[in-house]
């Protein structure tokens, strides 16, 4: 790997490689790069987990992080974003995570750098190093992905978290199935044998994963007031009873209590909303590692 865009750039050996790597950061291994190295996180979209999780995970493995706030960056002047990454590559930066709201904004990019490069979050479109954080979540529980089912419920047309562990959970042999609003889903997808209402969705899931209403990203006619959403596609305290006992509550965050998820079950025990972020460190070294190390 030189970088990280997409869950598509990884084979099935690479993914199985990065959590092992991961798993082993979280028992307490130790890692740093052989030479001084620098990084900057360039978030160009509100970010409490992932950029302050790669901030911890590059401090962790003794990588000097230069600050960058892009509201005070040369873009703002009408620098491109290419011009922006040449500057930092000149200076001497090493590795850079991007988070933008344009899709696919890295197809400008690949190719162009020595620096390394990873999509901390794209439009709609990848958040690889979020999907390997759930499959960590996931494999610390269950032990495997063969065979699971994973319902992922919410606002699908908008999610990137949504696109990247569907690829990655179908890959790895989980069967993935949606609920919510059928107006949030793409196509045909609300008319597919994939899509199950949000009960029955409860009685066979091993794995809940709950997705945000991103209002930020579709106008107000697909609105839902919070209400309304709890009660028809939510997961209430009633329907948390009828999960599987087996059953984990997983949530990428920001987490809206009493719209998704009911305020109570965020910390309840078939909970793994916060063991999420906290697995978001070990697998962000993992990715640092493998794109740093010689």
């Amino acid at each position: 790997m030189k970088n990280l865009f997409s869950m598509k750039d990884l084979t099935t050996e690479e993914i199985y490689k990065l959590l092992k790597t991961a798993e082993s950061f979280a028992k307490g291994e130790c890692w740093t790069p052989e030479e001084q190295t620098f990084a900057v996180n360039l978030f160009f979209e509100p970010s409490t987990r992932t950029k302050t999780s790669f901030e911890m995970a590059e401090r962790k493995l003794g990588i000097e992080v230069i600050p960058f706030e892009a509201g005070a960056s040369s873009i703002l002047k009408g620098e491109t974003m290419e011009d922006t990454l040449r500057t930092l590559e000149s200076i001497g930066v090493d590795l850079a995570v991007i988070r933008h709201k344009q899709d696919a904004f890295y197809e400008d990019l690949a190719g162009k750098f020595n620096m390394r490069i990873i999509n901390g979050g794209d439009g709609c479109g990848q958040h690889p190093t979020q999907s390997l954080l759930d499959l960590l979540t996931i494999k610390q529980e269950f032990g495997k992905f063969e065979g699971l089912k994973v319902t992922i419920v919410g606002d699908l047309s908008h999610s990137r978290v949504a696109r990247s562990n569907t690829e990655a959970l179908t890959t790895l042999g989980a069967e993935v199935y949606y609920s919510g609003p059928p107006e949030w889903f793409e196509g045909d997808a609300a008319n597919s044998e994939y899509y199950v209402d949000i009960d029955e969705a409860i009685s066979f899931s091993d794995v809940l994963m709950l997705l945000r209403i991103q209002h930020e990203r579709h106008d107000s006619t697909m609105d839902h007031s919070a209400e309304h959403y709890h009660e028809r596609y939510g997961l209430t305290v009633e329907r948390e009873n009828k999960m599987k006992p087996s059953g984990i509550i997983m949530h990428p965050g920001p987490v809206n209590r009493g719209v998704e998820i009911a305020d109570s079950l965020v910390d309840s025990g078939k909970s793994r909303i916060f063991k999420q972020m906290e697995n978001g460190v070990y697998a962000r070294m993992a990715v640092l590692k493998h794109l740093l190390e010689k």
